[in-house]
């Protein structure tokens, strides 16, 4: 339990600095992306499965890039879902799932 709220924080920090970076995605405040941290991750953990396995012959197509879409569809329903988190367009969501894609991986390292 201690690990997934952890995980949660993460994210949504993460969240906060690619919303900063990002043009087109804005989030309002840092309890925002929290919550906006706790909502990818019930996402990530009850939907992306159900993707993944529809997706899995484009995705092995496309080695694989095909999850930086999942990713971004995962986003931008965040974004519809969260109050505080607005994405604007796909492709900020492409960008943003890409740039905190990287970002979890380094902080995944690093803990």
């Amino acid at each position: 339990m201690e690990v997934f709220i952890v995980q949660i924080v993460v994210v949504g920090l993460l969240l906060y600095v690619v919303a900063r970076l990002v043009p087109g995605m804005e989030i309002e405040s840092v309890g925002h992306a929290l919550l906006a941290g706790l909502v990818l991750g019930i996402i990530n953990a009850l939907i992306k499965p159900i993707l993944v396995i529809l997706t899995l012959p484009i995705t092995i197509l496309t080695l694989g890039l095909f999850l930086l879409v999942i990713n971004a569809i995962i986003l931008k329903l965040a974004g519809a879902l969260v109050p505080g988190l607005e994405v604007r367009s796909f492709g900020a969501a492409l960008l943003g799932a890409l740039l905190l894609s990287i970002f979890s991986f380094g902080a995944t390292l690093i803990m």
